[in-house]
């Protein structure tokens, strides 16, 4: 059974940085897409960034230069770097795995920026 466990969350002031790491298990190939996906408070769950098994980037505009996704495929991990954190950051972070039409999420991480 494939799972997604996320960890690196925090408290953080503004200014800092986090990196958010997904730990993939349950599957042997690598030909999967990865993404990270958030919750801000009172609000919906938004895409943050994207990367295929191809390692095509995209990132939603407000995190671009700021956030980096990224792979360790012999791990079977994906990270996210996110440098210059703002307020408007804080959420609870999600992993999303794609392989097809399948689809898997993790448990979620949260992320608080404030000082």
């Amino acid at each position: 059974q494939v799972q997604l466990v996320e960890s690196g969350g925090g408290l953080m002031q503004p200014g800092g940085s986090l990196r958010l790491s997904c730990s993939v298990s349950g599957i042997s190939f690598t030909n999967y897409d990865m993404a990270w996906y958030r919750l801000p408070p009172g609000k919906q769950r938004e895409l943050v960034a994207s990367l295929t098994s191809a390692g095509i980037t995209n990132y939603r505009d407000s995190v671009k230069g700021r956030f980096t996704i990224s792979r360790d495929k012999a791990k079977h991990t994906v990270y996210l770097e996110m440098n210059r954190l703002k307020p408007e950051d804080s959420a609870i972070y999600y992993c999303h795995l794609q392989l097809g039409s399948l689809y898997y999420w993790g448990q979620g991480t949260q992320v608080t920026v404030s000082s």
